[in-house]
């Protein structure tokens, strides 16, 4: 008695007692002959043992195409088709955190690397209802070190630089929000943020090509998970693990002397535009009071955080997520708007 067989009226694969309802299985035991489906499905699961041992499956169907016939060249245009459908589909950043969750894994056993891997983006960390930081990576046992990993693949993700941000433009993640928002909600010592290259922004690309460091803020890694290279991701990882690991408390951070002089030298700028508006004519007054209410609360609220940063020798990662986003001056600004609306009535 032949162990395949086929319900045609509800299109379903029959294993002995075993019934599987799944559509491209059913097509392609109904275009085998009863007495062949036997042999093709022992050469289905040898074929499935191989590539599960060799965990990279695109790159093992293209090494092993001449040796396993035609009905491999169905199994890659199926792979194909199924790789096409992840990239369209929302389910791709689950699938993303646990392929790069697996990689880190093999990498930690290669290396010989005593830390331990945890999935975090189903659930909330200490920013309330926010669950950023897809990843952590707890260090050497029970240091109490982590590394945040945000996995972004998505074309819609700005770099963020904050010298061309506007914290009155409409809120949007932005690379540097993710990292400093992962880092934040996950209570970690170093972030990394992944981009996949086919799922990128230019902006993105062009800035950072492979692997950039962001001090104070991150790391950003691009892989190619449809290549199976995840090289940058290893480099990044060793890097922010340095950090995290060898970092001491500095009377003066430097680095984050440089991001908040970076946004007050970008703001001045801003400032330095009322001069041109006062040249215009009255239609432009409204303009004008809005920029200079602007400039008042961006100073008082720069001044605020750079007196925090002088007195304490650093910012931590909530504040510097406060300081980036600058979600209460866009409030306080609100209000403010309101009144010049009315006053230019």
């Amino acid at each position: 008695m032949p162990l395949v067989s086929l319900d045609q009226k509800n299109t379903r694969v029959q294993f002995g007692a075993f019934e599987v309802d799944n559509k491209i299985l059913f097509e392609f035991f109904n275009k085998i002959a009863a007495a062949d489906r036997d042999e093709q499905l022992h050469k289905a699961l040898y074929i499935g043992v191989l590539a599960l041992m060799e965990d990279r499956l695109s790159s093992f169907l293209s090494r092993t195409a001449n040796e396993l016939g035609t009905e491999l060249e169905s199994l890659k245009l199926i792979f194909d088709m199924k790789k096409e459908l992840f990239y369209r589909s929302a389910v791709k950043g689950v699938l993303a955190e646990a392929d790069i969750a697996d990689f880190l894994s093999e990498f930690f056993d290669r290396q010989k690397i005593p830390d331990r891997i945890e999935l975090t983006g189903d659930r909330a960390g200490k920013i309330r209802r926010n669950k950023t930081g897809d990843i952590v990576c707890h260090l050497a046992g029970d240091s109490g070190k982590r590394i945040a990993i945000e996995c972004k693949f998505d074309k819609s993700i700005r770099l963020g630089d904050i010298q061309t941000k506007d914290v009155f433009t409409k809120k949007a993640d932005t690379a540097w929000s993710q990292l400093l928002e992962a880092q934040a909600n996950r209570d970690g010592q170093a972030g990394i943020i992944v981009f996949d290259a086919s799922l990128i922004d230019n902006s993105i690309l062009s800035a950072v090509q492979d692997l950039k460091f962001l001090p104070g803020i991150g790391l950003i890694a691009i892989i190619d998970s449809q290549k199976g290279d995840y090289r940058n991701l290893a480099i990044a990882y060793m890097l922010a693990r340095d950090i995290a690991l060898n970092a001491k408390t500095l009377e003066l951070d430097t680095d984050v002397l440089k991001i908040i002089v970076n946004r007050l030298i970008k703001d001045a700028r801003d400032m330095a535009l009322v001069k041109h508006l006062v040249t215009a004519n009255i239609d432009n007054m409204k303009q004008i009071l809005a920029q200079i209410e602007k400039g008042i609360l961006l100073a008082e609220f720069n001044q605020r955080y750079l007196i925090k940063f002088l007195a304490e020798g650093t910012l931590t990662k909530e504040d510097m997520l406060a300081f980036y986003a600058g979600e209460e001056v866009k409030e306080r600004f609100r209000l403010v708007e309101r009144e010049i609306g009315d006053l230019c009535a």
